[in-house]
């Protein structure tokens, strides 16, 4: 019976995808992942436009940013550049982490009642203002 079961979870599906207390209130599951991935891509956004990448990188215009959120609520972020001949990867690395922190709270996905860890990639754009 226990084989039955597991076979019958889709482990690549969350019950309940990450929030943040902004979307919180929201109900329904469609709503709040639209809500939960518009505002951390947002806040990413507003933290890497205050800095150097679209300066020195003047023809990137979007980084791929693949975030882990831990069971924990842990957060990590790892760009993703597909061209790395032409980037410093471990600058635009460095200049990421440094930049991307000090989040509000973000609580973790749930699986079958338990926090579970996620990960996905978030196109950003990058703005020189």
């Amino acid at each position: 019976m226990l084989q039955e079961q597991l076979k019958s979870i889709n482990w690549k599906e969350v019950d309940e995808y990450p929030s943040v207390a902004d979307c919180d209130s929201i109900k329904d599951k469609a709503q709040k992942k639209q809500c939960f991935f518009e505002y951390i891509t947002q806040l990413i956004q507003e933290k890497l436009n205050t800095d150097t990448l679209g300066v020195l990188y003047p023809k990137m215009d979007t980084i791929n940013v693949k975030v882990t959120i831990g069971a924990d609520a842990t957060l990590e972020f790892e760009p993703q550049i597909a061209d790395s001949l032409s980037y410093d990867t471990t600058k635009i690395d460095s200049i990421i982490k440094s930049r991307l922190i000090d989040f509000p709270k973000i609580n973790p996905a749930i699986k079958r009642g338990i926090p579970v860890k996620t990960q996905f990639i978030l196109p950003v754009l990058l703005k020189i203002e």
